[in-house]
């Protein structure tokens, strides 16, 4: 009997229900714009703080597009389904040598791709690929300047884009150097863009650039794919002309339902974060926080002051579930000529956190060397206290000379 218990003693323990697990909190941050510039501000603002609350244990970060959406443009993903099919259409009709139907359906799925940029994600294919078989098809039928225009937008959409040899004569590969070496392959042009509501992410040919509104500089001569992401809104995008002339566009956004009822919320939010009272419970922090399905959040406003050149944000941590301010602080940023937001916002989410939990401001894990260091640290007619007074006193005693560097009495 005893030897029974002791072989079914392995099997007991393997079957023992695991340990339970960390209740993690969801949290994210959110800013209610003041003013027009504040709204082209927050989006990027949110992101920054977001990215600080990853580096505490015990949250889930739930990113604005998780929480208000960031649908797909379906008619352009339509249109980009239409231009695959007449891309192989047209290539076929090239492999027969039926230039003429080549062309006319070349032009008609050019057209159709033009409204497809913002499902373009992964690449400039199809556009790039009918693009170059629309240059092939031109130069065979003799038309070369317009060949030559195809090769300029082709190397504007993919620089390194390559011409298949065994599909294309030497004559268009000999053309396209011909092109690339020219005088209109080294212009460039600026593009201002814009967007209503302001704060998208804009993608150049499928890059990160900045946040709306913005000037993107020295672009090559040619088409380039613009696409458009703000998180509440579909994904917008369109076929960017660039001219050496800068060239302006403004695109309007189209509001998820998600968004609309968080939005309709924003007013009766700002009013009770910019409260003085911070021990009552926030009711319309607290629907909020229901409504995104939110346990803890950093909630806020933020407005430009021209006058000063300054932008104030006044930062609340709440626990959503009731509305209750476990902290709040009100900064003035000096904004971010200097890329220094970044660092002020994870220093401000810092000391929000770990003041709530009792604990002292906590730096955030970062590779760059110089960060959460303000640059005097070391000067030499500053006592900064902490670390410097205290490698002071270690000093004292020994050598005379030691911590002297000889510009005391400049």
């Amino acid at each position: 009997m005893k030897a029974l218990a002791l072989l079914l003693l392995p099997s007991l323990a393997l079957a023992a229900p695991p340990p339970p697990k960390a209740t993690s909190l969801r949290v994210s941050s959110l800013l209610v714009p003041m003013d027009p510039t504040a709204e082209a501000s927050g989006p990027k603002m949110e992101g920054y703080m977001n990215e600080a609350l990853t580096q505490f244990q015990g949250y889930t970060v739930r990113k604005p597009e998780d929480l208000l959406g960031l649908p797909r443009d379906t008619d352009a993903e339509a249109s980009l389904k239409r231009g695959q099919k007449g891309y192989l259409e047209s290539l076929e009709a090239f492999l027969k040598k039926d230039y003429e139907d080549a062309e006319r359906k070349l032009r008609a799925t050019l057209k159709e791709l033009r409204l497809a940029p913002a499902a373009m994600t992964a690449s400039c294919n199809p556009l790039c690929d009918a693009t170059a078989l629309f240059a092939a098809v031109m130069q065979q039928r003799g038309d070369v300047e317009e060949a030559k225009l195809a090769l300029l937008d082709l190397m504007a959409l993919n620089p390194t884009y390559e011409l298949d040899t065994k599909r294309y004569s030497r004559e268009l590969l000999s053309l396209r150097v011909q092109v690339a070496t020219g005088l209109n392959a080294a212009l460039r042009g600026g593009a201002q863009v814009k967007s209503r509501p302001a704060g998208a992410r804009v993608f150049i040919d499928n890059e990160f650039k900045g946040f709306t509104p913005m000037t993107v500089p020295t672009l090559a001569v040619g088409k380039h794919l613009l696409r458009l992401e703000r998180p509440g809104f579909q994904v917008t995008g369109q076929l960017l002309e660039v001219s050496p002339d800068d060239v302006e566009t403004t695109l309007v956004l189209q509001p998820t339902d998600n968004y609309k009822a968080y939005d309709a919320r924003l007013d009766a939010v700002s009013s009770e974060v910019m409260r003085a009272d911070k021990n009552t419970n926030n009711q319309a922090v607290a629907a909020l926080g229901k409504a995104l399905g939110l346990d803890r959040g950093l909630v806020g406003t933020v407005r430009d002051l021209p006058d000063s050149g300054t932008t104030e944000l006044v930062m609340g941590l709440y626990e959503m579930n009731t509305g209750k301010r476990l902290g709040v602080r009100r900064v003035m940023l000096q904004g971010d000529e200097f890329g220094q937001l970044k660092s002020e916002l994870q220093r401000l989410v810092n000391n929000l956190i770990n003041a709530s939990e009792g604990g002292a401001e906590k730096k955030v894990k970062s590779s760059d060397p110089l960060d959460n260091s303000h640059g005097m640290d070391e000067w030499n007619a500053e006592d900064q206290g902490g670390k410097r007074r205290q490698q002071e006193q270690k000093r004292k005693g020994g050598d005379p000379l030691e911590g002297v560097n000889g510009t005391e009495d400049w």
